[in-house]
């Protein structure tokens, strides 16, 4: 059996039928940037979200930077974040010219809020929590740091739509949150997009200028701004998926229970707890044997990856940042010891249960050395 680590094209042909329908209408309307498309979309996933803003740009990077910029962050300015996230959680405050400062992690992969607390100086103005692999980070520990020192508060949510936090969904848990539509998020589109979430009126009205080359309207510029739309296709693609993506999430949950009590006594695995509904962008595992383990799978045909293998401190568009191997031991342990395993809606049970016997397998051949 060969088991791909995602199929794209599987979900594409689940949703033919809708998504070809809405290709030809707008193609038919000549409507293709901005539009009624567009607003219904962010009509929808504010309400999905829970927040009174949603505001659709161009990906999820710049959705993390264009908050940023509408909060006026920038030279002198400090924004602390996780380590162990993909690049543009860092990327992003420093294109600002502003100075990203990283923090290591706990079990779960998420940010450690006293570790936040000890980063913090007068130049600190944002905290960025990553929900990484879709699990919400611990946003109360974080919004009493970020109120007691007077901080913003941004959510990096670009894996965890859908996700939820002591009831409520991520994007609703801080000022603002930023969420991408990559093809390989849960809520995918079929190129890139972004997406804002706040109830913060003002900062709305900012965030609709600054994406729009920060127009007041047709002919008049408010401001300098950014070319970062979503466009009619893919909103409308967004809106037939967000449709979906509540069953999509509980499949996926169901899958990691699955991998949970299959696996448990072979790997470490994530655990739940009581206060979150992780949505499992990804499911990682932790062993001593990663590599080892990876190619056994990849001989029996299952798709794997790393996120990440080389946290941002050690990158090398980092070094100006003053970080070294050693800093975050618990970022760089993960590094070396992470695997992320298929988990897609898609996935049959059948595949699940090969994927978990594909893993005992290689424990039990090795006790047989």
């Amino acid at each position: 059996m060969t088991i791909p680590f995602v199929d794209l094209a599987g979900q594409f042909r689940n949703l033919e039928g809708e998504l070809t329908k809405a290709f030809l209408d707008i193609g038919r309307s000549g409507v293709y940037i901005m539009g009624d498309r567009l607003e219904s979309f962010e009509t929808k996933a504010a309400e999905y979200c829970g927040v009174k803003h949603a505001i659709g740009v161009g990906h999820g990077s710049d959705a993390l930077f264009l908050i940023l910029k509408a909060l006026d962050i920038g030279p002198g300015d400090e924004v602390i974040t996780a380590t162990n996230s993909f690049i543009a959680s860092a990327w992003v405050v420093a294109a600002t010219g502003a100075t990203p400062i990283l923090v290591d992690v706990a079990e779960d992969f998420n940010i450690e809020p006293t570790l936040i607390e000890a980063a913090i100086t007068t130049r600190t103005r944002v905290i960025i929590p990553v929900h990484l692999t879709g699990r919400p980070a611990p946003m109360d520990e974080i919004n009493i740091l970020a109120q007691r020192h007077g901080l913003h508060v941004v959510e990096d949510a670009a894996q965890a739509i859908g996700a939820r936090y002591r009831g409520r969904r991520v994007g609703s848990l801080g000022l603002a949150a930023g969420f991408s539509l990559h093809p390989l998020k849960n809520l995918g589109v079929y190129g890139d997009g972004g997406l804002i979430t706040t109830n913060d009126d003002k900062l709305a009205s900012k965030l609709r200028t600054l994406r729009n080359h920060g127009l007041r309207n047709r002919d008049e510029c408010e401001v300098w701004g950014f070319n970062s739309r979503l466009d009619s296709m893919q909103a409308a693609f967004a809106e037939i998926k967000l449709g979906f993506l509540d069953s999509w999430n509980e499949r996926c949950r169901e899958i990691a229970v699955s991998y949970q009590t299959g696996l448990a006594d072979f790997v470490q695995v994530p655990i739940d707890q009581i206060w979150e509904e992780c949505v499992y962008h990804n499911f990682v595992i932790r062993t001593e044997m990663r590599d080892e383990l990876m190619s056994h799978l990849q001989e029996h045909g299952v798709g794997t990856r790393v996120h990440y293998p080389i946290p941002i401190h050690l990158q090398d568009a980092a070094k100006d940042l003053g970080y070294k191997a050693g800093d975050f031991p618990n970022a760089e342990k993960y590094a070396k010891t992470m695997i992320s395993l298929p988990i897609y809606p898609d996935l049959s049970d059948a595949q699940v249960t090969y994927i978990t016997q594909a893993v005992k397998s290689f424990f039990d051949e090795l006790e047989k050395k």
